[in-house]
């Protein structure tokens, strides 16, 4: 006589009951978390650092390393959010589906906008940029014109994603704390 299976014996490494997400999500979510909070927090403080101090462009290459492995985790994880099932939304009013949707579709504009600015803005400079210590390619010149475009945009896409964080977080804590709808469940390890 076999005893029944029950769902939480039988499901793998990468699966997740029906109202979480799959491990691999879940992991992913909260190791780009980490990594975007750091790099922002690396931003704002090398921008407070003098030209010339050798430690800035140790901590300038640790950011632009650490902004590379950001956008490849993106990628990543824009491509398991098709391979694995998004669990069901709690019910909610439509204009928060609405303002949950638009604000995740802009947490990924930046995330991925980020990175591409801030490459961008590295590659019209004479040092470009480099991953982990490997030199990638140079897709400019040194034109402090172009440069500063981009970085410009890389700053206010930085404004943007504080101003996104927030409102992701203070949503999860609404949903936590005053709907106790279990939301933040769906996404907790």
């Amino acid at each position: 006589m076999s005893a029944a299976r029950t769902p939480a014996a039988s499901r793998n490494a990468t699966s997740a009951p029906a109202d979480h997400y799959a491990r691999p999500m879940i992991a992913l979510h909260w190791l780009i978390a980490i990594c975007i909070i750091a790099m922002l927090c690396i931003g704002f403080y090398m921008g407070t650092l003098p030209r010339g101090l050798p430690f800035k462009s140790t901590l300038t290459n640790f950011h632009k390393s650490l902004g590379i492995t950001v956008f490849l985790l993106v990628l990543l994880r824009i491509w398991a959010r098709t391979a694995y099932h998004r669990p069901p939304l709690p019910p909610m009013q439509t204009w928060q589906r609405a303002a949950a949707s638009i604000t995740q579709g802009l947490l990924y504009v930046g995330m991925v906008g980020m990175p591409l600015s801030g490459y961008l803005g590295s590659s019209f400079n004479k040092f470009g940029t480099r991953f982990w210590g490997i030199a990638l390619p140079q897709w400019g010149w040194d034109d402090r014109g172009i440069r500063h475009v981009f970085f410009t945009i890389h700053e206010y896409l930085a404004w943007t994603m504080i101003a996104l964080i927030a409102l992701h977080f203070l949503g999860a804590m609404k949903h936590q704390l005053i709907d106790k709808d279990g939301l933040l469940r769906r996404m907790w390890p």
